[in-house]
């Protein structure tokens, strides 16, 4: 019998933003994946294959077929709702993706710390400190100056990549919340079965059959990137509370921006590189408050 450590004062405020930093850089790898995928395949396909080698993967590491109590949950409902907010917060965002940077939208989506934080307080009782407000208000500002609106006309991606920020910060809140109560692997394979069977039946209309074999490890390649994320991102919210790992996701622009630029060639503007230092800077203000607060 094994017993489950508790996370102390001094390993939480270290080791939960290192997942959830990793996470994040998992995510970013995807998403530049997917746009490059975008070019061959329909996005309805690439949300597909993204969670069916993610179940597979999962089982095949979990050993699924002699542990088939790992899919226990006492919240059946609540997992459910869960996968269908990832599957929001990824289908919404691979369709933005076909159109948009992934600095504009990674910069969209940095909306959703200040969604989570905002609903924290009522729906995990996990209230923000004026401290943490404060440090997230000021990324906030960062991703303004980014994205900049009011300064031309809002397209249709936009508003996909809005709808996907808002699916996130549910995903975020319900992971939260569902966290201490349910086991890490039962959460990670639940979101992947759930966002499959929702979305397989709207798939034979939109199936291409590949014909390089780049493309079909990059297919493979989407569920490995989001079933490692997505672990971290579990085993982060299982360290410390939402509130203080939100600002946390803001360094994802900077694999965003490197890999836009590696990738696709796109070459971040001063708004971008003025708005992404303020971002940083706010994740590490929090940073060096919560240790502050642990020591």
């Amino acid at each position: 019998m094994t017993t489950r450590s508790v996370p102390t004062a001094t390993t939480t405020p270290l080791m939960a933003p290192l997942l959830f930093c990793g996470a994040f850089a998992m995510f970013s790898v995807l998403d530049a994946t997917v746009k490059y995928l975008g070019a061959f395949v329909h996005p309805l396909e690439v949300t597909w294959f993204r969670y069916a080698t993610h179940v597979l993967f999962a089982c095949l590491y979990f050993r699924i077929w002699s542990r088939w109590h790992i899919l226990k949950t006492r919240r059946p409902a609540m997992q459910i709702l869960r996968g269908l907010f990832l599957l929001g917060a990824t289908f919404f965002n691979f369709m933005a993706l076909q159109h948009l940077q992934l600095a504009e939208t990674v910069s969209i989506m940095f909306a959703a710390p200040f969604v989570v934080t905002a609903l924290a307080g009522p729906v995990l009782n996990e209230w923000a400190g004026p401290r943490r407000w404060a440090a997230i208000v000021v990324g906030f500002v960062g991703v303004l100056i980014i994205t900049q609106p009011g300064s031309g006309p809002v397209n249709w991606a936009i508003v996909l990549s809005i709808c996907a920020t808002l699916s996130y910060a549910g995903y975020s809140l319900m992971t939260r919340k569902m966290a201490a109560g349910e086991s890490h692997e039962s959460m990670l394979l639940w979101s992947a079965f759930v966002a499959l069977v929702v979305i397989s039946p709207a798939l034979p209309p939109y199936w291409t059959t590949p014909e390089e074999p780049l493309i079909w490890v990059a297919l493979f390649a989407t569920g490995i990137f989001g079933a490692a994320g997505h672990w971290m991102l579990i085993r982060a919210y299982n360290l410390a509370e939402a509130p203080a790992l939100a600002p946390f996701s803001y360094v994802q622009i900077v694999w965003m921006v490197l890999l836009g630029y590696v990738i696709f060639g796109d070459v971040p503007g001063p708004s971008t590189m003025l708005g992404a230092a303020i971002i940083i800077s706010s994740g590490l203000y929090l940073l060096y408050r919560e240790r502050k607060a642990g020591a």
